[in-house]
Protein backbone atom coordinates (compact mmCIF):
# COMPACT_ATOMS: atom_id res chain seq x y z
CA UNK A 1 0.00 0.00 0.00
CA UNK A 2 0.77 3.66 -0.31
CA UNK A 3 4.06 4.60 2.25
CA UNK A 4 5.08 1.07 2.10
CA UNK A 5 7.51 -0.95 0.99
CA UNK A 6 8.38 -5.10 1.08
CA UNK A 7 10.38 -5.79 3.84
CA UNK A 8 12.38 -8.90 2.07
CA UNK A 9 11.68 -8.59 -1.65
CA UNK A 10 13.90 -12.43 -2.18
CA UNK A 11 11.51 -13.65 0.13
CA UNK A 12 8.27 -12.25 -1.61
CA UNK A 13 9.53 -13.43 -4.78
CA UNK A 14 9.07 -17.12 -3.43
CA UNK A 15 5.94 -16.65 -2.54
CA UNK A 16 6.59 -16.14 1.49
CA UNK A 17 4.95 -12.89 2.24
CA UNK A 18 4.98 -13.16 5.83
CA UNK A 19 7.49 -10.65 6.47
CA UNK A 20 4.46 -8.64 5.00
CA UNK A 21 5.65 -4.75 4.84
CA UNK A 22 8.03 -1.86 6.70
CA UNK A 23 6.82 2.02 6.48
CA UNK A 24 8.77 4.12 4.13
CA UNK A 25 8.46 6.86 7.07
CA UNK A 26 7.96 6.51 10.39
CA UNK A 27 4.95 8.18 11.85
CA UNK A 28 4.86 11.30 13.81
CA UNK A 29 3.14 10.17 17.39
CA UNK A 30 3.81 12.62 19.97
CA UNK A 31 5.12 15.44 18.16
CA UNK A 32 3.59 18.97 18.24
CA UNK A 33 0.48 18.45 16.14
CA UNK A 34 0.22 22.07 15.67
CA UNK A 35 3.58 22.35 13.88
CA UNK A 36 2.61 22.93 10.40
CA UNK A 37 3.29 19.65 8.40
CA UNK A 38 4.23 17.98 11.57
CA UNK A 39 0.71 16.24 12.09
CA UNK A 40 0.19 12.49 10.54
CA UNK A 41 -2.30 12.38 7.89
CA UNK A 42 -4.96 10.17 6.34
CA UNK A 43 -4.87 8.42 3.24
CA UNK A 44 -8.37 6.83 1.63
CA UNK A 45 -8.52 4.01 -0.06
CA UNK A 46 -11.71 2.73 -1.26
CA UNK A 47 -13.96 -0.08 -1.62
CA UNK A 48 -12.02 -2.54 0.24
CA UNK A 49 -12.68 -5.56 2.84
CA UNK A 50 -11.52 -4.50 6.33
CA UNK A 51 -8.88 -6.12 7.98
CA UNK A 52 -9.90 -8.32 11.14
CA UNK A 53 -9.54 -7.76 15.11
CA UNK A 54 -10.96 -3.73 14.64
CA UNK A 55 -11.95 -2.08 17.82
CA UNK A 56 -14.79 0.03 17.55
CA UNK A 57 -15.45 3.23 19.23
CA UNK A 58 -19.02 3.41 19.74
CA UNK A 59 -19.14 7.17 21.35
CA UNK A 60 -17.72 9.19 18.10
CA UNK A 61 -20.27 10.67 15.77
CA UNK A 62 -18.53 11.77 12.28
CA UNK A 63 -15.43 10.52 10.65
CA UNK A 64 -13.60 13.48 11.62
CA UNK A 65 -13.97 12.79 15.33
CA UNK A 66 -12.71 9.01 14.60
CA UNK A 67 -10.04 10.24 12.80
CA UNK A 68 -8.85 12.55 16.05
CA UNK A 69 -9.29 9.36 18.34
CA UNK A 70 -6.70 7.56 15.68
CA UNK A 71 -4.40 10.34 15.91
CA UNK A 72 -4.16 10.64 19.72
CA UNK A 73 -3.06 6.72 19.77
CA UNK A 74 0.79 6.16 18.85
CA UNK A 75 -0.53 2.63 18.24
CA UNK A 76 -3.18 3.32 16.10
CA UNK A 77 -2.70 2.78 12.15
CA UNK A 78 -5.48 3.25 10.62
CA UNK A 79 -9.36 4.03 11.08
CA UNK A 80 -12.89 3.82 9.05
CA UNK A 81 -16.10 5.35 9.64
CA UNK A 82 -19.32 3.42 8.56
CA UNK A 83 -22.78 4.35 9.38
CA UNK A 84 -21.67 6.59 12.04
CA UNK A 85 -20.04 4.07 13.59
CA UNK A 86 -15.97 4.36 13.97
CA UNK A 87 -13.67 1.18 14.22
CA UNK A 88 -9.54 1.42 14.45
CA UNK A 89 -6.83 -0.52 14.48
CA UNK A 90 -3.57 -1.03 15.90
CA UNK A 91 -0.16 -1.84 14.66
CA UNK A 92 -0.49 -4.32 11.93
CA UNK A 93 -2.82 -4.63 9.21
CA UNK A 94 -3.80 -7.89 8.12
CA UNK A 95 -5.45 -9.34 5.23
CA UNK A 96 -6.53 -6.11 3.20
CA UNK A 97 -8.48 -6.91 0.23
CA UNK A 98 -9.24 -4.59 -2.62
CA UNK A 99 -12.92 -5.55 -3.70
CA UNK A 100 -14.55 -5.95 -7.36
CA UNK A 101 -17.41 -4.63 -8.42
CA UNK A 102 -19.83 -7.64 -8.06
CA UNK A 103 -18.28 -8.67 -4.89
CA UNK A 104 -21.35 -9.54 -2.47
CA UNK A 105 -19.11 -9.03 0.83
CA UNK A 106 -20.88 -6.99 3.86
CA UNK A 107 -17.52 -4.89 3.72
CA UNK A 108 -17.80 -4.13 -0.07
CA UNK A 109 -17.74 -0.42 -0.48
CA UNK A 110 -15.96 0.57 3.00
CA UNK A 111 -13.62 3.20 3.01
CA UNK A 112 -10.08 2.08 4.91
CA UNK A 113 -8.37 5.67 5.80
CA UNK A 114 -4.75 4.73 6.40
CA UNK A 115 -2.30 6.63 8.42
CA UNK A 116 0.91 8.06 7.03
CA UNK A 117 3.53 10.15 8.04
CA UNK A 118 2.46 13.92 6.40
CA UNK A 119 5.86 14.04 3.92
CA UNK A 120 4.35 10.73 2.16
CA UNK A 121 0.70 12.38 1.29
CA UNK A 122 1.30 15.02 -1.39
CA UNK A 123 0.47 18.75 -0.20
CA UNK A 124 -1.44 19.86 -3.26
CA UNK A 125 -5.11 18.50 -3.64
CA UNK A 126 -6.30 16.63 -6.84
CA UNK A 127 -8.83 19.09 -7.51
CA UNK A 128 -5.80 22.00 -7.08
CA UNK A 129 -3.64 20.37 -9.38
CA UNK A 130 -6.87 19.44 -12.43
CA UNK A 131 -7.46 22.63 -12.11
CA UNK A 132 -3.98 23.94 -12.68
CA UNK A 133 -3.46 21.88 -15.61
CA UNK A 134 -6.88 23.12 -17.54
CA UNK A 135 -5.54 27.03 -16.53
CA UNK A 136 -2.45 25.89 -18.48
CA UNK A 137 -3.77 24.32 -20.96
CA UNK A 138 -5.92 26.95 -21.58
CA UNK A 139 -3.08 29.90 -21.61
CA UNK A 140 -1.21 27.56 -24.35
CA UNK A 141 -4.41 27.52 -26.69
CA UNK A 142 -5.05 30.91 -26.34
CA UNK A 143 -1.84 32.36 -27.18
CA UNK A 144 -1.77 29.61 -30.33
CA UNK A 145 -4.93 31.20 -31.31
CA UNK A 146 -3.19 35.10 -30.88
CA UNK A 147 -0.55 33.63 -32.89
CA UNK A 148 -2.61 32.40 -35.61
CA UNK A 149 -4.10 35.54 -35.98
CA UNK A 150 -0.98 37.52 -36.16
CA UNK A 151 0.22 35.08 -39.05
CA UNK A 152 -2.85 35.43 -41.03
CA UNK A 153 -2.77 39.22 -40.53
CA UNK A 154 0.68 39.07 -41.56
CA UNK A 155 -0.57 37.01 -44.66
CA UNK A 156 -3.17 39.51 -46.28
CA UNK A 157 -0.88 42.23 -45.04
CA UNK A 158 1.63 40.39 -47.90
CA UNK A 159 -0.91 39.64 -50.32
CA UNK A 160 -2.11 42.85 -50.79
CA UNK A 161 1.47 44.54 -51.01
CA UNK A 162 3.27 41.20 -52.54
CA UNK A 163 4.08 42.57 -55.97
CA UNK A 164 6.56 45.59 -54.66
CA UNK A 165 7.75 43.54 -51.41
CA UNK A 166 10.33 41.38 -52.95
CA UNK A 167 11.37 44.09 -55.91
CA UNK A 168 14.49 45.37 -55.80
CA UNK A 169 14.54 48.58 -57.94
CA UNK A 170 17.34 49.14 -61.02
CA UNK A 171 18.48 51.91 -62.51
CA UNK A 172 15.64 54.23 -61.16
CA UNK A 173 16.39 57.12 -63.29
CA UNK A 174 15.43 55.35 -66.71
CA UNK A 175 12.37 54.11 -64.77
CA UNK A 176 13.39 51.52 -62.86
CA UNK A 177 13.32 47.43 -63.54
CA UNK A 178 12.37 45.10 -60.80
CA UNK A 179 14.28 41.98 -59.71
CA UNK A 180 11.49 39.96 -58.69
CA UNK A 181 12.00 36.89 -55.97
CA UNK A 182 11.52 33.71 -58.04
CA UNK A 183 8.78 32.68 -55.00
CA UNK A 184 6.72 36.39 -55.70
CA UNK A 185 6.68 35.42 -59.54
CA UNK A 186 5.41 32.04 -58.42
CA UNK A 187 3.08 33.27 -56.07
CA UNK A 188 1.79 35.71 -58.74
CA UNK A 189 1.31 33.62 -61.60
CA UNK A 190 -0.57 31.36 -59.77
CA UNK A 191 2.37 28.05 -59.98
CA UNK A 192 2.68 29.26 -63.58
CA UNK A 193 -1.19 27.82 -64.02
CA UNK A 194 -2.33 30.49 -66.79
CA UNK A 195 -0.57 29.83 -69.96
CA UNK A 196 -0.82 32.71 -72.25
CA UNK A 197 1.35 31.27 -75.47
CA UNK A 198 4.78 29.15 -76.36
CA UNK A 199 7.56 29.98 -78.54
CA UNK A 200 11.14 29.32 -79.28
CA UNK A 201 12.29 31.08 -76.28
CA UNK A 202 9.95 29.81 -73.66
CA UNK A 203 6.55 29.92 -72.38
CA UNK A 204 4.35 32.78 -71.48
CA UNK A 205 1.84 32.89 -68.13
CA UNK A 206 -0.42 35.82 -66.66
CA UNK A 207 0.59 36.96 -63.82
CA UNK A 208 -1.29 39.07 -60.93
CA UNK A 209 0.57 41.56 -59.05
CA UNK A 210 -2.48 42.75 -57.15
CA UNK A 211 -6.46 42.37 -58.27
CA UNK A 212 -6.62 44.75 -60.57
CA UNK A 213 -2.81 45.41 -62.20
CA UNK A 214 -1.66 42.11 -64.23
CA UNK A 215 1.59 41.19 -66.24
CA UNK A 216 2.92 38.48 -68.86
CA UNK A 217 6.21 36.38 -67.28
CA UNK A 218 7.77 34.64 -69.77
CA UNK A 219 9.82 31.71 -68.40
CA UNK A 220 13.24 31.46 -71.04
CA UNK A 221 14.37 28.16 -71.68
CA UNK A 222 17.91 27.62 -73.12
CA UNK A 223 19.31 30.73 -71.28
CA UNK A 224 23.17 29.92 -70.39
CA UNK A 225 24.54 33.45 -69.10
CA UNK A 226 25.39 34.09 -65.53
CA UNK A 227 23.71 35.89 -63.29
CA UNK A 228 25.54 39.47 -63.68
CA UNK A 229 25.74 39.19 -67.76
CA UNK A 230 21.49 38.63 -67.35
CA UNK A 231 21.48 41.87 -64.90
CA UNK A 232 23.08 43.55 -67.30
CA UNK A 233 21.62 42.71 -71.01
CA UNK A 234 18.26 43.25 -68.73
CA UNK A 235 18.85 46.44 -67.79
CA UNK A 236 20.49 47.25 -71.59
CA UNK A 237 16.87 46.16 -72.85
CA UNK A 238 15.35 48.02 -70.40
CA UNK A 239 16.10 51.25 -71.91
CA UNK A 240 14.89 50.42 -75.11
CA UNK A 241 11.37 51.63 -74.92
CA UNK A 242 9.01 53.12 -77.68
CA UNK A 243 5.48 52.96 -77.42
CA UNK A 244 5.39 50.21 -80.29
CA UNK A 245 7.24 47.73 -78.39
CA UNK A 246 6.32 45.53 -75.06
CA UNK A 247 7.58 47.52 -72.22
CA UNK A 248 9.67 45.38 -69.65
CA UNK A 249 8.72 45.69 -66.04
CA UNK A 250 11.20 43.23 -64.68
CA UNK A 251 13.08 39.93 -64.33
CA UNK A 252 13.97 37.03 -61.78
CA UNK A 253 17.11 36.00 -61.67
CA UNK A 254 18.25 33.33 -59.16
CA UNK A 255 20.23 30.05 -59.50
CA UNK A 256 19.83 28.35 -63.04
CA UNK A 257 16.06 30.11 -63.33
CA UNK A 258 15.58 33.30 -66.36
CA UNK A 259 12.15 35.17 -65.91
CA UNK A 260 10.64 38.18 -67.70
CA UNK A 261 8.09 40.06 -66.56
CA UNK A 262 6.41 42.00 -69.42
CA UNK A 263 3.05 44.50 -69.47
CA UNK A 264 0.15 42.40 -70.18
CA UNK A 265 -1.68 42.72 -73.24
CA UNK A 266 -5.19 41.88 -73.16
CA UNK A 267 -6.22 41.62 -76.74
CA UNK A 268 -3.34 38.81 -77.36
CA UNK A 269 -1.63 38.65 -80.73
CA UNK A 270 -2.68 39.55 -84.23
CA UNK A 271 -2.89 36.30 -85.57
CA UNK A 272 -5.88 35.21 -83.02
CA UNK A 273 -7.36 38.36 -84.89
CA UNK A 274 -6.41 37.43 -88.39
CA UNK A 275 -6.60 33.39 -88.43
CA UNK A 276 -9.27 32.30 -85.72
CA UNK A 277 -13.06 33.01 -86.55
CA UNK A 278 -14.44 33.22 -83.25
CA UNK A 279 -12.07 36.45 -82.44
CA UNK A 280 -12.85 39.86 -83.14
CA UNK A 281 -12.53 41.11 -87.27
CA UNK A 282 -10.85 44.01 -87.35
CA UNK A 283 -12.02 46.72 -89.41
CA UNK A 284 -9.92 48.35 -91.98
CA UNK A 285 -8.49 51.36 -89.89
CA UNK A 286 -7.58 49.30 -87.51
CA UNK A 287 -5.38 46.82 -89.32
CA UNK A 288 -3.83 50.08 -90.81
CA UNK A 289 -2.56 51.35 -87.77
CA UNK A 290 -1.45 48.36 -86.43
CA UNK A 291 0.75 48.20 -89.62
CA UNK A 292 1.53 51.84 -89.15
CA UNK A 293 2.93 50.82 -85.31
CA UNK A 294 4.65 47.71 -86.37
CA UNK A 295 6.36 49.89 -88.88
CA UNK A 296 7.52 52.68 -86.60
CA UNK A 297 8.50 50.16 -83.69
CA UNK A 298 11.41 48.00 -86.42
CA UNK A 299 12.49 51.62 -87.11
CA UNK A 300 13.13 52.47 -83.70
CA UNK A 301 14.56 49.34 -83.62
CA UNK A 302 16.91 49.28 -86.61
CA UNK A 303 17.97 53.09 -86.35
CA UNK A 304 17.12 55.21 -82.79
CA UNK A 305 18.60 52.34 -80.59
CA UNK A 306 22.24 52.76 -79.51
CA UNK A 307 23.15 49.28 -80.39
CA UNK A 308 21.20 47.96 -83.08
CA UNK A 309 18.78 45.63 -82.25
CA UNK A 310 17.52 42.79 -85.25
CA UNK A 311 14.34 41.13 -83.97
CA UNK A 312 14.87 38.26 -86.64
CA UNK A 313 11.21 36.42 -85.72
CA UNK A 314 8.70 39.30 -87.16
CA UNK A 315 5.41 37.65 -87.28
CA UNK A 316 1.47 38.06 -86.23
CA UNK A 317 2.54 36.24 -82.76
CA UNK A 318 4.88 38.39 -82.24
CA UNK A 319 3.16 41.66 -82.64
CA UNK A 320 0.29 42.34 -79.41
CA UNK A 321 -2.43 44.54 -78.77
CA UNK A 322 -3.20 46.44 -76.37
CA UNK A 323 -6.46 47.36 -74.88
CA UNK A 324 -7.24 49.83 -78.03
CA UNK A 325 -5.34 47.61 -80.05
CA UNK A 326 -2.25 49.46 -80.64
CA UNK A 327 0.41 47.27 -81.81
CA UNK A 328 3.49 46.51 -79.77
CA UNK A 329 6.38 44.04 -80.82
CA UNK A 330 7.49 41.41 -78.02
CA UNK A 331 10.22 39.28 -78.18
CA UNK A 332 13.33 41.93 -79.40
CA UNK A 333 16.32 41.79 -78.00
CA UNK A 334 16.31 37.74 -76.73
CA UNK A 335 19.78 37.24 -78.45
CA UNK A 336 21.35 39.54 -75.93
CA UNK A 337 19.18 37.79 -73.15
CA UNK A 338 19.17 34.40 -74.41
CA UNK A 339 22.95 34.42 -74.82
CA UNK A 340 22.94 32.53 -77.95
CA UNK A 341 23.04 33.38 -81.84
CA UNK A 342 19.52 33.01 -83.16
CA UNK A 343 20.21 30.26 -85.42
CA UNK A 344 20.18 27.81 -82.00
CA UNK A 345 17.56 29.44 -80.74
CA UNK A 346 14.53 29.74 -82.83
CA UNK A 347 14.22 26.96 -85.58
CA UNK A 348 16.39 24.41 -87.31
CA UNK A 349 15.65 26.71 -90.22
CA UNK A 350 16.19 29.56 -88.33
CA UNK A 351 13.29 32.07 -88.36
CA UNK A 352 9.46 31.24 -88.92
CA UNK A 353 8.74 29.60 -92.16
CA UNK A 354 6.40 32.14 -94.30
CA UNK A 355 8.96 34.56 -93.00
CA UNK A 356 11.97 33.62 -93.72
CA UNK A 357 14.20 36.03 -95.77
CA UNK A 358 16.20 34.02 -98.58
CA UNK A 359 19.51 34.69 -97.16
CA UNK A 360 18.33 32.99 -93.84
CA UNK A 361 18.58 29.46 -96.42
CA UNK A 362 21.84 31.08 -97.79
CA UNK A 363 23.43 31.10 -95.22
CA UNK A 364 25.23 34.75 -95.76
CA UNK A 365 25.07 37.40 -92.91
CA UNK A 366 21.66 38.86 -91.70
CA UNK A 367 21.38 42.01 -91.71
CA UNK A 368 17.82 44.40 -90.66
CA UNK A 369 16.53 43.09 -94.34
CA UNK A 370 15.50 39.96 -92.81
CA UNK A 371 12.94 42.02 -90.33
CA UNK A 372 11.75 44.16 -93.42
CA UNK A 373 11.19 40.88 -95.17
CA UNK A 374 9.16 39.71 -92.35
CA UNK A 375 7.43 42.66 -92.40
CA UNK A 376 6.35 42.40 -95.73
CA UNK A 377 4.89 39.41 -95.26
CA UNK A 378 3.12 40.05 -92.25
CA UNK A 379 1.42 43.24 -94.33
CA UNK A 380 0.42 40.66 -96.90
CA UNK A 381 -1.61 38.75 -93.85
CA UNK A 382 -2.75 41.58 -92.51
CA UNK A 383 -4.43 42.76 -96.43
CA UNK A 384 -5.96 39.13 -97.23
CA UNK A 385 -6.61 37.88 -93.57
CA UNK A 386 -4.90 34.35 -94.55
CA UNK A 387 -1.50 32.85 -93.05
CA UNK A 388 0.89 32.92 -96.27
CA UNK A 389 3.03 30.32 -94.43
CA UNK A 390 1.90 27.08 -96.01
CA UNK A 391 -0.83 27.69 -98.17
CA UNK A 392 -1.47 28.02 -101.61
CA UNK A 393 -3.85 30.32 -103.78
CA UNK A 394 -5.91 28.72 -106.22
CA UNK A 395 -5.86 31.42 -108.98
CA UNK A 396 -7.98 30.19 -111.01
CA UNK A 397 -8.46 26.80 -112.68
CA UNK A 398 -6.04 24.70 -111.55
CA UNK A 399 -3.23 26.65 -110.71
CA UNK A 400 -1.73 27.02 -107.29
CA UNK A 401 0.60 29.80 -106.89
CA UNK A 402 2.22 31.62 -103.05
CA UNK A 403 -0.42 34.05 -102.35
CA UNK A 404 2.33 37.25 -102.50
CA UNK A 405 2.74 36.22 -105.95
CA UNK A 406 -1.01 36.16 -106.60
CA UNK A 407 -1.29 39.36 -104.92
CA UNK A 408 1.51 41.10 -107.06
CA UNK A 409 0.14 40.15 -110.27
CA UNK A 410 -3.32 41.52 -109.02
CA UNK A 411 -1.73 44.62 -107.73
CA UNK A 412 -0.35 45.13 -111.78
CA UNK A 413 -3.98 44.40 -112.58
CA UNK A 414 -5.32 46.90 -110.50
CA UNK A 415 -7.55 44.49 -108.78
CA UNK A 416 -6.81 45.35 -105.06
CA UNK A 417 -10.34 44.77 -103.68
CA UNK A 418 -9.96 41.07 -104.44
CA UNK A 419 -7.09 40.49 -101.85
CA UNK A 420 -9.03 42.17 -99.19
CA UNK A 421 -10.08 39.39 -96.46
CA UNK A 422 -13.82 38.57 -97.21
CA UNK A 423 -14.39 38.86 -93.42
CA UNK A 424 -14.43 43.36 -94.06
CA UNK A 425 -17.20 42.71 -96.21
CA UNK A 426 -16.02 45.31 -98.83
CA UNK A 427 -15.68 48.12 -95.66
CA UNK A 428 -12.21 48.92 -96.84
CA UNK A 429 -10.22 52.14 -97.90
CA UNK A 430 -9.42 50.83 -101.47
CA UNK A 431 -6.16 53.37 -101.62
CA UNK A 432 -4.44 52.85 -98.31
CA UNK A 433 -4.66 48.78 -99.47
CA UNK A 434 -3.13 49.84 -102.59
CA UNK A 435 -0.12 51.94 -100.89
CA UNK A 436 0.04 48.56 -98.13
CA UNK A 437 0.10 45.72 -100.74
CA UNK A 438 2.91 48.09 -102.44
CA UNK A 439 4.90 48.43 -99.50
CA UNK A 440 4.76 44.25 -98.93
CA UNK A 441 5.65 43.77 -102.65
CA UNK A 442 8.70 46.00 -102.00
CA UNK A 443 9.90 44.55 -98.21
CA UNK A 444 9.70 40.85 -99.86
CA UNK A 445 12.29 41.05 -102.83
CA UNK A 446 14.36 38.21 -103.59
CA UNK A 447 17.46 40.42 -103.23
CA UNK A 448 18.00 42.01 -99.92
CA UNK A 449 19.78 45.50 -101.19
CA UNK A 450 16.23 45.86 -103.42
CA UNK A 451 14.47 46.08 -99.89
CA UNK A 452 13.75 49.40 -98.01
CA UNK A 453 15.09 50.47 -95.14
CA UNK A 454 12.20 50.87 -92.14
CA UNK A 455 13.17 54.17 -92.15
CA UNK A 456 12.02 54.48 -95.78
CA UNK A 457 9.02 52.42 -95.11
CA UNK A 458 8.03 55.43 -92.43
CA UNK A 459 7.95 58.71 -93.49
CA UNK A 460 9.19 61.62 -90.39
CA UNK A 461 5.49 63.19 -90.57
CA UNK A 462 2.90 61.24 -89.13
CA UNK A 463 0.58 61.72 -91.32
CA UNK A 464 2.00 59.87 -94.22
CA UNK A 465 3.13 56.78 -92.28
CA UNK A 466 3.64 54.39 -94.81
CA UNK A 467 2.40 55.99 -97.89
CA UNK A 468 5.63 55.89 -99.53
CA UNK A 469 5.27 54.51 -103.13
CA UNK A 470 8.04 52.07 -103.93
CA UNK A 471 11.14 53.18 -105.91
CA UNK A 472 11.52 52.72 -109.60
CA UNK A 473 11.69 48.92 -110.58
CA UNK A 474 9.94 45.66 -109.16
CA UNK A 475 8.94 44.02 -106.26
CA UNK A 476 10.12 40.19 -106.74
CA UNK A 477 8.51 37.08 -106.71
CA UNK A 478 9.12 36.29 -102.96
CA UNK A 479 10.11 32.35 -104.02
CA UNK A 480 12.03 33.29 -107.02
CA UNK A 481 9.97 30.83 -109.60
CA UNK A 482 8.94 33.87 -111.40
CA UNK A 483 10.03 36.75 -113.23
CA UNK A 484 8.99 39.88 -110.74
CA UNK A 485 6.53 42.07 -112.73
CA UNK A 486 6.87 45.66 -113.03
CA UNK A 487 5.15 48.18 -110.72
Amino acid sequence: MKGFSIRSPEDWEQNDRNGGCVRNTPLNCGANRSTAGMTDKFYSLSNVKLPQNADNIGSTTSARECAEVCLRNCSCTAYSCTNSRCSIWHEELLNVKQQHADTTDTNDGAVLYLRLAAKEIQTQKPGRRVTTQILAVTIVAALGLLVLIVLVLILMIRKNNRSWSGGTLINPQDGGIIAFRYTDLLWATRNFSEELGAGGFGSVFKAYLTDSVTMAVKRLDGACQGEKQFRAEVTSVRVIQHINLVRLIGFCCEGERRLLAYEYMPNCSLDIHLFQNNSTVLNWGTRFKIALGVARGLAYLHESCQDLIIHCDIKPQNILLDESFIAKIADFGMAKLIGRDFSWVLTTTRGTVGYLAPEWISGVAITTKVDVYGYGMVLMEIISGRPNSLELYTAGGDCDVFFPVHAAHMLLEGDVASLVDEKLSGDVNLEEAKRLCKVACWCIQDDEFDRPIMGEVVRESPECLLLMDPPGGAPGDARGDAPPPAL
